[in-house]
């Protein structure tokens, strides 16, 4: 009975280990919380799991997570539908939301290219967002994907694809954050800070 129940238990780290963020030590100390928690816990994570898995799917038109065809951007007549701002993630999607500076739509990604790890135009679906656009209605996209070799790649990609249809394409800027020493900032932070600077 005790090499089933480790066996169990080993089932559990092995699933938990596949998060991302969590290592080894992490998945352990986590299926030990789960094996004292009381049953009512422990299965109230696995319905709320579960219910995630059978209840959200991503959204037709802009791929963020949506509980039914359209998410909550989408279906918001308030939004401003002649601009769209390119996430990698949903992640990055709520952290514009939390801003509270934007109030156009979006378009997720989920990725970005990268040819050493066979991640192509298709696997993000680069054509979607050409679509959305040659639909017309749309003056401008905005390029947010991370500031990493991939995200850099897949904005200029992006670009070469949208430009043919006379929009507007940007790019956010980056540079120093709010409260920092210029002096802590590493070359590659200053460069694109002074190449982003705006006029006063």
């Amino acid at each position: 009975m005790a090499v089933d129940q480790q066996g169990l238990l080993a089932r559990l780290v092995k699933e938990l280990v596949r998060l991302p963020g969590v290592g080894q030590k992490s998945a352990q100390r986590l299926a030990f919380h789960l094996l004292k928690a009381e049953r009512e816990d422990a299965l109230r994570l696995a319905d709320a799991i579960r219910a995630v898995k059978d209840g959200l799917a991503f959204c037709r038109q802009c791929r963020n997570i949506a509980e039914g065809e359209l998410c909550e951007f989408c279906l918001d007549p308030k939004r401003d539908r002649t601009k769209i701002l390119v996430v990698e993630e949903p992640s990055t999607l709520y952290a514009v939301e939390r801003a509270g500076a934007y109030r156009g739509l979006y378009h997720v990604l989920l990725g970005a290219l990268s040819p050493l790890d066979g991640v192509g135009p298709g696997d993000i679906r680069a054509e979607e967002l050409v679509e959305r656009v040659k639909a017309g209605g749309v003056e401008e996209v905005i390029l947010a994907t991370n500031p990493t070799i991939e995200g850099e790649a897949t904005a200029i990609y992006l670009t070469r694809q949208l430009k043919p249809f006379g929009i507007r394409v940007s790019r956010i800027a980056y540079g120093i954050p709010v409260g920092m020493d210029i002096e802590y900032a590493d070359e590659v932070t200053l460069l694109k800070s002074i190449e982003g600077r705006r006029d006063l």
